[in-house]
């Protein structure tokens, strides 16, 4: 997989990352998971922002080389 190809998927994953917000709320007003499972899962989704903004970062950078 090249740089470009990463970047792009990074990209998506970021998109997953903030669709996934919107489900978790979603479960958590249809009271499919507790109040703490919800708040699990957003403290775990706000982990991987940086993350993915970090990769995105190191890819470009290579991509530049």
């Amino acid at each position: 997989m090249g740089q470009k190809d990463k970047i792009k998927f990074y990209r998506y994953s970021q998109g997953s990352r903030k669709e996934c917000y919107d489900w978790n709320e979603k479960a958590k007003c249809r009271k499919l998971i507790t109040e703490e499972q919800y708040l699990h899962i957003f403290q775990e989704l706000d982990k991987l922002g940086p993350s993915l903004g970090s990769l995105i970062k190191y890819s470009k950078e290579k991509l530049s080389e």
